[in-house]
């Protein structure tokens, strides 16, 4: 390996070793700690470390008049212990370990990339604790720093192959809830409203709000309702993923689920949730494909049903590429996976993007 390479796997073992769990404050705040450490030892000055109500943002600047926001996250979805179970380890070519693809992996490859430019004084990174928790307490800090920079490059995996993502779909959770009414199941349950039953009859409506022609997928994902095997079950709760191409869809979707009406006369149906993140339509990373192209054209961009900060930062008008991270796969799985070879020319590609982009600014 290169010496560059190995440097780089280094600093990669450096954060998947402190564990980021999405809402544990004080695992994030140990996160932040070492992704500020990394970007002053790699970039020269340290980092604001931001507090934020799901955990800090780490946020670097290279001067007052910033052109390129680099936005990524250090937040995971793998609880802590997961380290344990599945330590960091490079073999075979892949590097392993909890949250190694979305994103550590990205976040090394970025610093290395603003490291090797030329002047990084015009360059921002934004990287984030709740990203895969919807963004809640970063929204309004990213909308800003990528309305302020004026070209967002997201860090978030590449598609497959090492395509960039040049679209995503808006994203929404729901949930819907079942009222009935409890009632011995064996004695009397006659006297019972079932939220159960009454759950399979709203499940069969939710799947219908879905539009293949518009690719917008509405998908139930977990039901949980009951409280015995002898009672009728009073309540029943529908959780639902939804994907949308457009903010007419969001909208359609989002009035079809209240308008959602119990078939038995007696249930209620209570409904919860939105389309928070807004698609990503591939206009908004029309500019700046062209400059990974020019870079490598062999690279190839994919919109993608998956949502990221980048909707948010496309939604404000906001030029934005995403996909810029790790090439591997497995995200959010035990067997998530890094091709480390990749590691330094996702890096210097990184890098030429932003040198042409303030180039052209």
């Amino acid at each position: 390996m290169s010496a560059e390479l190995d440097m780089m796997i280094d600093d990669l073992r450096t954060l998947v070793e402190v564990e980021s769990p999405s809402r544990d404050r004080a695992a994030l705040a140990r996160s932040a700690e070492a992704v500020a450490s990394l970007m002053e030892r790699r970039l020269g000055s340290r980092p604001l470390i931001v507090d934020g109500e799901a955990g800090p943002h780490v946020h670097w600047k290279g001067s007052a008049a910033p052109e390129v926001l680099v936005l990524g996250h250090h937040d995971t979805v793998f609880p802590i212990g997961t380290l344990e179970r599945r330590p960091f380890a490079v073999e075979g070519g892949r590097a392993t370990g909890p949250g190694v693809f979305d994103m550590k992996a990205g976040i090394v490859q970025a610093i290395h990339a603003v490291a090797a430019l030329e002047d990084s004084a015009k360059v921002e990174i934004l990287i984030t604790a709740d990203e895969e928790v919807g963004s809640g307490t970063s929204r309004a800090l990213l909308e800003e720093r990528a309305l302020a920079c004026g070209s967002v490059f997201v860090l978030e995996p590449s598609g497959d192959g090492g395509c960039l993502k040049t679209g995503r779909k808006g994203t929404g959770t729901f949930e819907v809830v079942i009222t009935g009414r409890a009632a011995h199941a064996g004695l009397e349950p006659h006297l019972g409203v079932n939220s159960l039953v009454e759950a399979a009859h709203q499940v069969l409506e939710i799947v219908r709000i879905a539009s293949e022609s518009e690719g917008t997928t509405v998908t139930p994902t977990v039901v949980a309702g009951g409280t015995a095997d002898n009672v009728v079950p009073a309540e029943t709760r529908i959780h639902v993923d939804v994907r949308v191409t457009s903010a007419d869809e969001a909208r359609r979707v989002e009035a079809a689920f209240v308008a959602l009406r119990p078939v038995h006369p007696e249930a209620m149906v209570t409904v919860h949730g939105r389309v928070g993140r807004p698609p990503m339509p591939e206009s908004a990373s029309a500019e700046l494909m062209p400059l990974a192209t020019a870079h490598d054209p062999t690279i190839k961009g994919v919109a993608v049903g998956g949502g990221s900060d980048g909707n948010f930062t496309a939604a404000v008008g906001v030029a934005t590429l995403d996909g810029l991270g790790a090439v591997g796969g497995g995200a959010h799985a035990d067997h998530e996976y890094v091709v480390v070879e990749t590691m330094p020319s996702r890096a210097q590609l990184l890098s030429a993007i932003l040198s042409a982009r303030l180039a052209s600014r």
